[in-house]
């Protein structure tokens, strides 16, 4: 029994004091990702996230599918998934729930986070205020969870302020920008007009699900009465839920920081108001048996602050795709912007712009200008209000602020603050751990794999993918996406059945950037005379010279009148395209923006989801030989300019990779990168996956010394990097990697390394 008796003044709230490395202050994604990159490079991390759940839009409270550069598979960016821990954290929900159930989300971000003993994890925990050791220096913060009634002050010589509105960063004095900047300040013909609004609002969301049975439903007193008030009305459909209702958005006119609340009551009119429609208007009777089963209790905002770092991104990188001597991350989602109307504006609810590839995120952009120890994370980073339209998404905000959890390690390891950091050694680790750094290769003089030659007990050599009895109309453009080496163009040939004599054109095309897949240049056309029949050959034979390595677009243009041959074959580093648009991101099958917005015009040519998009089938001339076995020390760990990727030989039945060295070396760490499909994007909700596992991943894999002794055996793989500690390093000559079974397509590896420790 505890009692006390009544005291004359107050008491003090219990208060725990913690010091730490690094304290990050918000747990999305990307205060989540930036705590366990930070934690695996040995600092010791407070992760302070002010609700019960870590992931912030992605979480069970909000419900928002995690989306980045991919873009649901509608833009030209192919392979261009975000890797390292997010990467990890999509494969595994994929893995256990291609359902895409957000509460199964919820656990998998818990599990990583309480999986790293350098992470302390306070949830339910808001901070309020900022202590200074000097005027540029924050010293520590103080918190409050009210569920525990404690207080929590916690001192760093870093943090992070990765909380979307950006409490640690206003409360510190950072400089921040709030609202869209003008065109004439960054000359961005993208920039909105007062009309169109200045900000983006918030989101809240709800799910329904039919019970069998009638169900009545009697909306609150508050619900929206008049649904016409939503010019969108009709679009509402009783079979959609969740974020497919992401246009329910609000408050673009109102303080998206303070207002919160009173966006969050008229995004609930509008929820309630919508459910009264579909239930009671008599529009929907296939709604009779259905009932609301969870609506949002919390927002998920869009915007609010956005704080000045040494560098503001703008449109121009993303649209030129500048590079940047300091890039650590990579972008590749429309500049999306919104009207400030949201709901209740008559304009489109987005206006979605694409650049022609992915582009380059500095390290300048995530950490703030005046407040010299306080990183960036998320969608607070430096960024102008249109190229915020880009960067905000979920999977860019993680993958970015990776880049923040390895830089802090390096600032504690140099003892230098955030804009002190040797941008050399931060590109090369992010590189290690998995990072995408658009235009850079992994240059590592510790990995002992660069001294090893590299040999194969086989390697696929691409002279035919066989058809079978599928095909497919030319109702729309077709092209096959294929890695090409210096000299001559290969000739391919495709196999067509020609409903009626007529005329099929062909084209050669490529990318005007190299490392782009906007096949924005014609090299060879030609006009093929076809009678009518069934497998004729069409052959692409084009004097064209090839200068470097890089990827052709071998394309036959539509004609309804032919069909062409399919092949089950898939093949890491190879597909099938269309020139067709996605309408979840485009507006039409080419991108035409406004004279005068400073954004291109090109096609969208893209791949299906699997089980969709087979290959078509052909024939090479000479084969396609770029699946060596020595791309697996080429510093590439996902296709670019070309596969990067070892492939064995589908027909070879025990595929083996063996690295020799000169002299014995001692091995305690191995690194492998293995295929999960950097082209699809691996929504985490609401959207369904065909599989648990992506099939061009290797499954089982045994790893074993010159003399042919067991060093490590995985038998259930399905993570994209695989780091192997030898409990007792091994001296030896030789390193052999055997890939006993995958998940469904021929063996492929992008990548092995060697540390000595």
């Amino acid at each position: 029994m505890q009692r006390e008796q009544g005291v004359p003044g107050t008491r003090a709230e219990l208060t725990i004091a913690l010091e730490t490395d690094l304290a990050i202050v918000g747990g999305g994604l990307a205060g989540t990702c930036a705590a366990i990159t930070a934690a695996r490079a040995g600092l010791r991390v407070v992760l302070i996230q002010d609700r019960p759940v870590l992931g912030g839009n992605a979480s069970s409270e909000v419900r928002l599918w995690v989306l980045g550069a991919t873009s649901h598979m509608g833009n030209n960016n192919r392979w261009a998934r975000e890797g390292g821990v997010i990467d990890e954290i999509l494969i595994e929900n994929l893995h256990r729930n291609p359902e895409g159930n957000a509460l199964i989300l919820d656990t998998i971000l818990l599990e990583k986070v309480v999986s790293e003993p350098g992470i302390t994890l306070l949830l339910n925990t808001a901070v309020h205020e900022v202590e200074k050791s000097a005027p540029d220096t924050i010293s520590a913060v103080r918190a409050w969870c009210s569920q525990n009634s404690t207080a929590y002050a916690v001192k760093a010589p870093l943090f992070c302020d990765a909380s979307g509105d950006g409490i640690v960063g206003f409360l510190s004095g950072a400089a921040f920008r709030m609202g869209a900047e003008p065109r004439s300040e960054f000359g961005e013909g993208f920039a909105p007009d007062a009309g169109y609004g200045e900000l983006l609002g918030h989101s809240m969301y709800f799910y329904s699900k039919d019970t069998g049975r009638p169900v009545k439903y009697t909306a609150p007193s508050f619900a929206l009465k008049d649904i016409t008030a939503i010019p969108r009305y009709r679009d509402i459909k009783a079979s959609d839920s969740g974020c497919r209702f992401w246009w329910f958005e609000y408050g673009g006119r109102l303080d998206t920081v303070h207002e919160t609340e009173k966006i969050k009551w008229e995004l609930w009119r509008v929820i309630y108001g919508a459910w009264d429609y579909i239930k009671n208007s008599g529009l929907f009777p296939e709604a009779e048996t259905m009932t609301l089963e969870w609506v949002g209790t919390i927002p998920g905002k869009r915007e609010s602050r956005r704080f000045e770092g040494d560098y503001i991104l703008t449109q121009q990188d993303l649209v030129e795709q500048r590079t940047h001597p300091d890039a650590v991350s990579a972008g590749g989602w429309a500049m999306d912007l919104h009207p400030a109307d949201g709901v209740y504006s008559p304009l489109s609810p987005c206006t979605q712009w694409h650049s022609k590839g992915v582009y380059q995120i500095p390290y300048r952009c995530l950490y703030s200008r005046n407040i010299r120890n306080l990183f960036l994370a998320g969608r607070i980073i430096s960024v102008s209000h249109v190229a915020f339209g880009s960067t905000r998404v979920m999977a860019t905000c993680a993958h970015t602020a990776q880049a923040v959890g390895m830089a802090a390690a390096l600032c504690r390891r140099a003892e230098v603050n955030p804009a002190e950091v040797e941008i050399a050694a931060l590109q090369r680790e992010l590189l290690r751990a998995g990072q995408y750094i658009p235009g850079l290769s992994l240059r590592d003089s510790e990995d002992l794999a660069q001294a090893a030659s590299v040999e194969a007990s086989s390697s696929f050599v691409l002279g035919e993918l066989a058809p079978n009895d599928e095909t497919v109309r030319l109702d729309l453009s077709r092209a096959m996406l294929l890695p090409v080496e210096a000299g001559p163009a290969p000739r391919i040939t495709f196999f067509v059945d020609a409903a009626q004599a007529t005329t099929l054109d062909v084209e050669l095309r490529c990318s005007a950037r190299s490392g782009n897949f906007t096949p924005d240049q014609v090299l060879f056309r030609r006009s093929i005379e076809l009678p009518k029949g069934d497998g004729q050959a069409v052959t692409i034979a084009a004097d064209v010279p090839v200068e470097a390595p890089t990827y052709l677009f071998y394309t036959l243009l539509r004609n309804p009148a032919v069909s062409v041959r399919l092949s089950p074959a898939r093949v890491t580093g190879v597909l099938s395209l269309t020139q067709s648009m996605n309408a979840a991101v485009a507006k039409g099958t080419r991108q035409e923006p406004p004279e005068g917005s400073g954004i291109d015009s090109f096609e969208f040519w893209l791949p299906a989801r699997r089980p969709g998009g087979l290959n078509l089938a052909l024939r090479a001339e000479p084969p396609l030989t770029a699946f060596r076995a020595s791309n697996v020390t080429n510093g590439m760990a996902r296709p670019t300019t070309q596969p990067n990727v070892w492939v064995a030989d589908p027909a070879d039945p025990a595929p083996r990779l063996t690295l020799r060295w000169p002299e014995p070396r001692t091995i305690g760490r191995i690194e492998l990168s293995f295929d999960t499909d950097f082209d699809h994007p691996l929504e985490s909700v609401l959207w369904g996956h065909p599989e648990r596992d992506i099939p061009f991943c290797v499954r089982h894999y045994r790893l074993l010394d010159a003399e042919g002794a067991l060093l490590h055996e995985c038998l259930e793989n399905h993570q994209t990097r695989n780091t192997v500690r030898l409990d007792t390093p091994v001296t030896t000559s030789a390193l052999q990697v055997e890939i006993v079974s995958t998940h469904g397509a021929p063996a492929a590896v992008f990548e092995v390394r060697c540390y000595s420790k």
